[in-house]
């Protein structure tokens, strides 16, 4: 039997005393895409934080282990080089620091903690002019300070940028539709499928069933009062469209 990219065992988090994951269990297998549902307020996003080892939340019980490993107790910059990624919903701005200047720190701080080589800079330009290229991004772009002035579309582009150059196996990705015009979306989309493969998984986590119709799902996951409800195949999102989240809800009780 294979070892699951992504296995989350009863996993219970809180914040300020409030407990917001109430024992989540999911498993992703290798190559796979998983798509997590859910109401505002259910505790989908607080899942990507607690994976990503945001600090605010306590882990009060349960594990996470990715690719067989337990990284409850890695603190991010050691997740992300063992190869998990998390696309925000809302990527925040770093004025002063380089779109570029970032991407090249990113890439060489997760060769360093794996031991390997950092990139010389003619190999790491050709690496962004390549990933750059389906992703619609221009040079100006990159020049820019990092997310300062950019539009929904471009944030969400310059995130699968940096996913396609560190090459995580287990990609987590935070509502990636949010704010995305029908153009936008597609290319958004256009670039995370390419990026599909059997030895990377993901995880995306949205409201909508419109970028499902982009990225299409292996696995659909109903998410309710801080855990997965029911799972089931790519209709099960056609299902939630239709009727809504309410019976879902009922069943979390």
């Amino acid at each position: 039997m294979t070892t699951p990219m992504l296995e989350i065992r009863n996993l219970h988090a809180r914040i300020a005393e409030r407990e917001i994951l109430r024992g989540v269990n999911l498993t992703v297998p290798a190559g796979e895409v998983h798509a997590i549902m859910g109401r505002n307020g259910s505790g989908k996003s607080t899942l990507s934080y607690v994976l990503a080892g945001k600090a605010d939340y306590e882990i009060t019980e349960g594990e996470v282990l990715l690719d067989g490993e337990d990284i409850l107790a890695l603190d991010p910059s050691e997740r992300a080089a063992k190869g998990l990624f998390l696309a925000f919903q809302y990527p925040i701005e770093i004025p002063g620091v380089a779109t570029m200047t970032f991407l090249k720190a990113a890439m060489n701080a997760q060769l360093k903690a794996r031991g390997q080589a950092e990139m010389t800079t003619p190999d790491f330009m050709r690496a962004v002019k390549e990933a750059g290229q389906s992703l619609h991004i221009d040079s100006d772009m990159l020049k820019r300070a990092l997310n300062v002035g950019f539009s929904g579309g471009e944030k969400k582009r310059a995130e699968i940028l940096q996913m396609a150059l560190l090459a995580p196996k287990m990609c987590v990705l935070d509502e990636t539709d949010s704010g995305l015009d029908i153009d936008a979306l597609k290319i958004v989309s256009d670039g995370v499928n390419a990026l599909r493969g059997p030895g990377r998984s993901m995880l995306v986590i949205t409201h909508y069933q419109r970028l499902l119709n982009h990225i299409v799902p292996d696995v659909v996951h109903v998410f309710s009062d801080g855990r997965v409800v029911e799972s089931g195949g790519k209709e099960l999102a056609l299902e939630l469209e239709s009727k809504g989240y309410a019976g879902f809800d009922e069943a979390a009780a």
